[in-house]
């Protein structure tokens, strides 16, 4: 396991670097133009020495060096300057990859933005997994049933009605229909600078979450129970539950014990494929509950044709897949002992 491990990790490295150039040229072609927010009272030779100075004016493959000697070299030599107090020739002066818009270091941006997007989408997804796997083993379990038939309907529901659609809809209902005094009213504006210091403020935090998560969480669910009820009913079939069953095992022994870790193989793909949009796939959530997490940045930076920024934030998201691919394939061989990768 640890050589294949380590065979995978060296497979990244190529792979990743070709993933850097596809997304640094097609960002490169685009025709977003950083000046083209300016006013158009700015005369051409102001615009033109704007872009020199955003460095346009070089070939394409000398600004992609250069990023990547940023990104691979001065960012994790700035980290642990910053982590450890590790300095490595010119600290201070050391050039990062900065945005355009703000002429902050992008790094430095999504650090900031971390936070918010860990706490309401990263929750939304244990939430989501947390009540998928249940509802996908009953449901397999008890076929047909009532259970099953609601299972159903909810998941087809979550997965096919956009999470837009969910998010003003619970809004509608809970923070302008709701009485301001009552106490299932819900803010529909997430606070970024409320800080949990006691009781109420956690209350505060609790509450101004509960909708985001929510609406993240019935999409994500709708989906993990789908492959979970798919892969237990697939399983719940197979000789080794009927020989398990007539060795007198008990039905939750073979339930929870030998089914249930057989079927969470193909679901642990979904699971794992899923994370990278903790970071990602709920742009249009934040932009809804105003959140201002890295979908929001994202945002940002394609309307103000922030290259830097967006770049090196599709990147980190390409990164995430990657590495989630080889967490899926590692869990692989936890949760079948005939897979070794020799």
């Amino acid at each position: 396991m640890l050589n294949y491990t380590l065979r995978r990790l060296m497979f990244t490295i190529p792979t990743l670097l070709l993933i850097s150039f596809i997304i640094f040229l097609i960002l490169d072609t685009a025709p977003n133009d950083p000046t083209g927010n300016l006013p158009l009272t700015i005369p051409p030779e102001v615009r033109a020495q704007i872009r020199t100075s955003l460095g346009l004016d070089a070939p394409m493959y000398i600004r992609y060096l250069l990023w990547c000697k940023q990104f691979f070299v001065n960012e994790p030599l700035n980290l642990l300057y910053e982590w450890f107090g590790w300095c490595f020739n010119t600290c201070e002066s050391r050039l990062r990859v900065t945005s355009w818009a703000t002429r902050s270091p992008v790094v430095d941006l999504i650090v900031e933005r971390m936070p918010q997007t860990l706490w309401v989408v990263g929750m939304s997804y244990v939430v989501g997994i947390l009540i998928a796997v249940p509802i996908g083993v009953i449901s397999a379990y008890k076929q047909y049933s009532w259970f099953d038939q609601l299972g159903t309907f909810i998941s087809m529901i979550g997965f096919s009605v956009p999470t837009f659609f969910t998010g003003v809809l619970l809004i509608v209902i809970f923070s302008v229909m709701m009485p301001n005094d009552s106490w299932f009213w819900l803010p529909s504006i997430y606070d970024t600078t409320l800080k949990v210091t006691d009781w109420a403020s956690f209350g505060a935090q609790v509450r101004q979450m509960l909708m985001p998560v929510m609406v993240l969480a019935l999409f994500n669910a709708a989906q993990i129970s789908r492959f979970m009820r798919a892969s237990m009913l697939d399983n719940l079939s197979q000789d080794y539950v009927r020989t398990a069953r007539a060795k007198g095992l008990k039905e939750k022994v073979v339930l929870l014990v030998h089914v249930l870790r057989n079927s969470m193989i193909p679901v642990v793909t979904v699971i794992a494929l899923g994370i990278p949009q903790v970071f990602g796939g709920a742009i249009i959530t934040e932009q809804i509950f105003k959140v201002n997490g890295l979908g929001q940045l994202l945002i940002i930076g394609i309307q103000g044709a922030d290259i830097p920024l967006v770049q090196t934030l599709t990147f980190l998201f390409a990164v995430l897949i990657v590495i989630f691919n080889l967490v899926a394939d590692i869990l692989y061989g936890l949760l079948d002992p005939r897979i070794r990768y020799e």
